[in-house]
Order: C-alpha cells, then sequence, then structure tokens
C-alpha cells in the first residue's frame, strides 16, 4: 500500500492492529531511507522487517530506523537489525536507531547493540548525524 503525504511517497507494510507491527518506509530530505515501525518487533514479523530493511534503495546514504512507536522487542528483532547493519557496511552505508522507547532501549543496551549501531534519541538527531 502506497500513501501520499507532504509530497513524499510511503510505503507500508503490515496490518495496522496495535499487538502486530506496522512498517513504513519514506525517505528523508537526505536521501536517507526511514523505517518506521510501530507495535511488537517479535518472531512473527522479524522476517518481514528485516526485508523491509535490506529492501530500502542502494543509493540511499544510509538507512534510519525510528523505533519511537515501538513496545516490544525480542532477540529475533536485534538479530534483523544486525543483518540490516551487516548489509549497510558491506554496501557502504550504515543503519542508525532513533527514538527507543525505555523498554526496547533497555534491551538494545542489555546486548550491545547500542555500541554497534549509533542509537539517537529522536529522528532528528539520527537524520542530521553524519
Amino acid at each position: 500500500m502506497f500513501t501520499r503525504s507532504e509530497g513524499s511517497v510511503a510505503e507500508t507494510e503490515g496490518p495496522a492492529v496495535p499487538e502486530r507491527l506496522l512498517i513504513t518506509r519514506t525517505t528523508a530530505d537526505d536521501g536517507s531511507c526511514v523505517v518506521a515501525l510501530a507495535g511488537e518487533v517479535d518472531l512473527d514479523c522479524s522476517a518481514q522487517l528485516r526485508d523491509a530493511l535490506l529492501s530500502c534503495p542502494e543509493t540511499a546514504p544510509g538507512t534510519v530506523v525510528d523505533l519511537r512507536d515501538v513496545t516490544f522487542m525480542d532477540s529475533s528483532g536485534i538479530n534483523a537489525l544486525i543483518a540490516a547493519h551487516r548489509a549497510a557496511q558491506a554496501g557502504g552505508t550504515r543503519l542508525r536507531l532513533a527514538a527507543p522507547q525505555e523498554a526496547v532501549l533497555r534491551v538494545l543496551q542489555l546486548v550491545g547493540l547500542d555500541t554497534l549501531i549509533p542509537c539517537y534519541p529522536t529522528l532528528e538527531a539520527a537524520l542530521e548525524a553524519r
């Protein structure tokens, strides 16, 4: 499904129900691929998340994952982020994480993912980071 908002096209994947994951992919002004997540990241949707992250255009200078609306993330979500990070590095770009809620940030910190993938307090900060 494609939706048009403020001159940009957003691709939305997944059901729009609270217990599932909604994935919206847009392009920032600098060309970065922004993947916004809403809901829970678990085994049932981790393949869908990995596919969305890995399908960002190769011409994008990087990918930012907006986590502000993610309420839960398990190890399968962590693995999807690691796969996207490795793919970004191999392609000469980078992956950044933005605005995780406290519960998700705690998981990222417990497994040390915040030291592997830069994590910013807001989407704006992640987009501005060089």
